[in-house]
């Protein structure tokens, strides 16, 4: 594809940025036909800020606690957006909750990725550690990984794509979280590839098919 093809994706990330970081790689390798063009954070100097310094992507404080209103916490989003001309938004470890204004405007061009199954151990509270922690403690042999559109509510949006990961019986919330961290690390990017190609499409009874 040419440049002017490529996809613009705006990246919101709260922690650390691995997820970010894999798919970053994957662009840079030529493996995805899209750049991104920024990255938000709720965080005031998160981890992630670091690896788009060293690449030279532009970064972006942005919390509600700014705003006097939801409203205007919505709008500046959108101008954010839209100023950088996003075609994509990647949620990679981003932990609030999109306004609903931003997620209408960005319907099946918002992707989130989650550590488990979904349906299962999903919803808010169930992020990094605790999510792991619950799929251990409810006694399940397999979990996974799930990569979504977003919808209005914590992890409920169509899914684009999952895959299983076995948990042992000598699993921590830490080992377990390691593996599967490897498989985030390996679909995120695939299916970010495939948004980028157009591949994926959403039928009208909302389910997901690839081309």
């Amino acid at each position: 594809m040419g440049l002017l093809e490529l996809k613009n994706i705006a990246v919101f990330a709260s922690g650390r940025g691995s997820n970010f970081l894999a798919v970053l790689r994957q662009i840079e390798r030529g493996k995805i036909d899209g750049r991104v063009v920024c990255v938000i954070s709720d965080h005031v100097r998160p981890p992630v800020f670091e690896i788009a310094g060293k690449h030279g992507i532009p970064t972006h404080w942005v919390n509600r606690k700014q705003f006097s209103n939801a409203a205007d916490y919505a709008e500046f989003m959108l101008n954010l957006l839209e100023n950088y001309r996003a075609d994509l938004v990647l949620l990679a470890g981003y932990l609030k909750l999109i306004p609903t204004p931003v997620v209408r405007r960005y319907r099946y061009a918002m992707i989130n990725i989650h550590p488990a199954l979904l349906p299962n151990f999903g919803g808010k509270g169930f992020y990094g550690e605790k999510v792991h922690r619950a799929v251990i403690e409810s006694g399940v042999k397999i979990t996974g990984v799930t990569v979504h559109f977003v919808d209005e509510h914590y992890d409920r949006g169509a899914v684009i794509a999952q895959e299983k990961v076995a948990v042992e019986p000598e699993d921590t919330p830490e080992t377990l979280a390691k593996r599967v961290l490897k498989v985030e690390h390996r679909l995120l990017p695939k299916v970010v590839g495939a948004f980028c190609d157009d591949q994926i499409k959403v039928l009208e009874n909302g389910k997901v098919v690839w081309n």
